[in-house]
């Protein structure tokens, strides 16, 4: 079987820090090569692979801003859709824009949709629906105006965690900085937790940064930045907890899972898929407020650590969802 996995081209693929979406298709293409497909990977020239790489560009409009991000995407885009005659099946990791040239192109196309980034967007998945087949990353991120074939979740590279049986004593911010997914929330909580927090992070809205973050700011409250992934394993495996105050119904949840693999429970604000990836006192806590959340720190000794990581590891592997994907291609293509 021929596949094409088509990666947004805003970061590298695997990203070096952030890039959610470039993780997932990475992670795909690499579960898809060891069950044996042919794996061509559209992505930027500097992304990494064990199949073949096809890219218009060498890196991405986020790490390069010299690049126009409309042209670059269309350059990119069309770039496989010329192609696809190539392919048994096209894998589309991209949004909703690869969709409007299926009615041109005869190779059957999975979208896994990663988010709706507005419900503007559900236009066009409406209009391709027929045309497509649409993948949530869970059953929460559903549209009722859209048909879906299956809900595979995100899956992840195990062997990229480690489990940490003793954590320190600190709680951990590992996001977005950004009022949708809570730091403010979270340096509340950590406040009337009387707790250590280490918020890591891109920062994605300067002015909520500088405006609601930055004045809290101090020895119990520490902003490091990004994180690679060594940094990474070793903030999420020494966390006490990670804080998960969500502002809205967020899709997934990548850090979420990778906590749970480090073997670190997940506080999060009960919202869009958190019920699917946390076992509520299980796993973590479930909470709809900061002072609910701040209550739970001094119930974390009834998780048990192990219990975190085999949860995740049996949800959220990357071959988990390679197979899951494969599956569907099969049936796709009859």
């Amino acid at each position: 079987m021929k596949a094409a996995i088509l990666a947004p081209v805003a970061w590298r693929t695997p990203p070096r820090h952030y890039g959610p979406w470039e993780q997932v298709a990475s992670n795909i293409a690499e579960g898809l090569i060891k069950l044996g497909v042919d794996v061509t990977l559209f992505a930027t020239g500097d992304s990494i692979t064990a199949g073949k790489l096809v890219s218009v560009c060498e890196q991405g409009y986020e790490e390069d801003r010299s690049q126009d991000a409309k042209v670059l995407e269309c350059l990119h885009i069309s770039n496989l859709m010329e192609r696809a005659g190539e392919f048994d099946i096209i894998h589309n990791n991209f949004d909703f824009l690869p969709l409007t040239y299926t009615g041109l192109i005869n190779t059957p196309m999975i979208t896994t949709i990663h988010g709706f980034s507005s419900p503007r967007i559900i236009p066009v998945y409406k209009k391709y629906n027929s045309h497509g087949h649409y993948v949530s990353i869970s059953n929460a991120d559903r549209s009722p105006e859209l048909e879906y074939i299956a809900t595979v979740y995100n899956g992840l590279d195990t062997k990229d965690f480690k489990f940490t049986e003793q954590p320190q004593d600190y709680l951990l911010y590992f996001g977005r900085i950004h009022h949708d997914k809570g730091p403010l929330e979270a340096i509340e909580i950590s406040k009337k937790a009387n707790k250590r927090l280490i918020i890591a992070g891109i920062i994605q809205d300067e002015n909520y940064f500088k405006e609601k973050v930055e004045p809290q700011l101090n020895e119990q409250i520490q902003y490091i930045g990004p994180a690679d992934p060594d940094k990474r394993n070793e903030l999420l495996g020494n966390a006490l907890a990670l804080l998960h105050p969500i502002n809205f119904a967020e899709p997934f949840g990548m850090s979420v899972a990778e906590a749970m693999l480090c073997g670190t429970p997940v506080i999060a604000f009960n919202k869009g898929s958190m019920p699917e990836l946390i076992q509520h006192e299980k796993t973590g806590f479930l909470v709809n407020t900061v002072d609910e959340a701040a209550d739970t720190i001094g119930q974390l000794g009834s998780i048990n650590r192990k219990d975190c990581f085999e949860w995740a590891n049996s949800q959220f592997s990357k071959e988990k969802m390679a197979e899951d994907y494969l599956g569907l291609y099969k049936r796709i293509l009859g």
